[in-house]
């Protein structure tokens, strides 16, 4: 490319870029503190040289001697004033403060297209929902939604901010960062408190993120796979799962291999624990059994999922919600017999049963693991749970749950109870204490 063909891509890309920007600046009022003092300033001046205009034109009239020139600029200085001010205010309101700076960070940050462009922010303006939360609106100049989400941490560096959302516009030439100032980050300890419990039929709530509250709703994100290292605070956020499906009148079946000392007296009075693994092929054949009862139920009554039978026919079934605090340990045959390996299987089969079929029909898994193997959970179980949630970890485990390295990238390494969700939504989750249990039944 010539020397004038890239001036002259520059001026249609700057011509383009103004254009596009007119009716966005129009309604941007995020640096509104910043240029409120412009106008207050531009009006001053105006009520200051209209106040003097009359002045003006009594020492024209008694100076014959003053020069056209002079008397043209003294008649005309208000008008003059007025319209440059004018122009001034438009151009202070169309262009975002910080556009220049913003775009020299991001081209430092390696954001640029194959011609060296960074992306042009064309607009920050207030989330209208959450009014700590700045929209940043971005002309992506053809550089992928992909490759801002994989650059998130730089760019979050590079303008000293959190991003708690990327996504496209209604098109795909936009780009909305939602963020906060990175001082604004998310505290490291949030307790649980009562009112976090969601009045909806079964939403579930998992944290805080920098958007607000952050829940799953089973009635359409069935089950859940969450994953995180020994610390990462895995099976505090797996409890508060639970603890709010017994809070929602749910039945709760907890596998726990290690015996059940993670759970104390409280969890073993309210659901149904089992720890080896014949009682558990037993409780999954139970669900199993229970799900195609509900299957033909709701066949034959005409309903497509248990929230229209229970609304239609005024019951109250149940939903049953299975809980494993280590999948891979029930799902691991190193070193099994052949009997073992078969019992294993049909484990396999039943869980991946419940995970195609459970969601119509109000059964549910939460299963969570440590290990990073994909070998130990089968496609046809992991496929089916789109729920994912990563706290601290490794590569390897970030991409066996949500099949990126995102959670490695973004969770501190020192981090407890901070989690990505599949969404690329961070949030710290709620401290849960057994002692709150003690109250539901």
């Amino acid at each position: 490319m010539t020397r004038n063909e890239k001036q002259n891509r520059q001026r249609r890309t700057a011509h383009r870029d103004f254009w596009r920007s007119f009716p966005m600046g129009l309604v941007d009022l995020s640096d509104l503190p910043m240029k409120l003092p412009f106008v207050i300033l531009y009006f001053i001046g105006a009520v200051w040289f209209l106040g003097k205009r009359d002045a003006a034109i009594t020492m024209l009239n008694n100076a014959p001697l003053t020069s056209p020139v002079m008397a043209a600029i003294l008649q005309n200085i208000f008008t003059a004033y007025m319209a440059a001010g004018a122009v001034a205010l438009v151009a202070l309101f169309l262009y975002p403060m910080g556009r220049k700076m913003a775009e020299e960070e991001l081209k430092r940050v390696g954001l640029t297209n194959h011609e060296g462009e960074a992306p042009r922010l064309l607009c920050k303006r207030r989330d209208p929902e959450r009014s700590h939360v700045t929209v940043w609106v971005f002309d992506n100049r053809g550089i992928s939604i992909q490759e801002w989400r994989d650059k998130q941490s730089r760019i979050e560096t590079a303008l000293d901010i959190t991003i708690a959302n990327i996504k496209h516009e209604k098109g795909k030439r936009r780009i909305l960062l939602y963020a906060v100032p990175a001082k604004s980050d998310l505290p490291d300890f949030i307790p649980w408190r009562d009112k976090y419990l969601s009045p909806d039929e079964f939403v579930l709530t998992l944290g805080e993120g920098i958007m607000g509250p952050v829940t799953v709703d089973l009635a359409n994100i069935p089950h859940i796979l969450l994953g995180g290292s020994t610390g990462s605070g895995k099976s505090v956020l797996l409890k508060l799962l639970l603890m709010q499906s017994l809070c929602k009148g749910a039945t709760v079946y907890i596998s726990d291999f290690k015996g059940g000392v993670d759970f104390p007296k409280v969890w073993h009075e309210r659901c149904q624990m089992c720890f080896d693994e014949e009682t558990l092929l037993e409780l999954l054949a139970t669900l199993v059994n229970e799900l195609e009862r509900r299957k033909k139920l709701f066949a034959e009554q005409g309903y497509p999922n248990i929230a229209a039978y229970n609304k239609g026919t005024g019951e109250h079934l149940k939903r049953l919600i299975f809980g494993c605090d280590e999948v891979a340990e029930v799902l691991d045959k190193t070193g099994m017999d052949k009997a073992q390996k078969e019992r294993v299987g049909q484990i396999e089969s039943k869980l991946a049963t419940i995970a195609r079929l459970g969601r119509a029909f109000g059964i549910h898994l939460i299963l969570a693991t440590q290990r990073p193997d994909a070998q130990l959970i089968p496609g046809q179980i992991r496929n089916n749970l789109d729920c994912r949630i990563c706290g601290r970890a490794e590569r390897v485990l970030s991409e066996l749950v949500l099949d990126s390295p995102a959670a490695a990238e973004q969770i501190p390494k020192d981090a407890r109870g901070r989690f990505l969700l599949h969404d690329g939504t961070v949030f710290q989750a709620y401290w849960f204490n057994e002692r709150n249990v003690e109250r539901f039944g």
